[in-house]
């Protein structure tokens, strides 16, 4: 990620310290709950992924390959859902 300059970190700043009845919106219009109807969270989001090496029991990893192609995906999936639901 890019860093900003002094003189868009201070831009920002001015901006930050205003009401928004300061601020013109007039080229952002407000929008309405039809234009978040179909929108989807994380979308373009890709996290970064990270080669590694992990030791998976035999049945666990054939349970992951018993569905075809994409277990590391699935491993994952599983993976974040718990990290999500904070199980340790």
């Amino acid at each position: 990620m890019k860093k900003i300059s002094e003189s868009q970190r201070k831009e920002l700043e001015a901006l930050a310290a205003k009401s928004e009845s300061e601020i013109d919106f007039s080229d952002a219009p407000a929008t309405t709950e039809g234009d978040w109807k179909s929108a989807v969270r994380g979308k373009f989001f890709r996290p970064v992924k990270h080669q590694l090496t992990v030791r998976i029991d035999a049945d666990v990893l054939d349970w992951l390959k018993s569905d075809g192609k994409g277990y590391q995906s699935r491993l994952n999936d599983i993976l974040r859902k718990a990290m999500l639901n904070n199980h340790r």
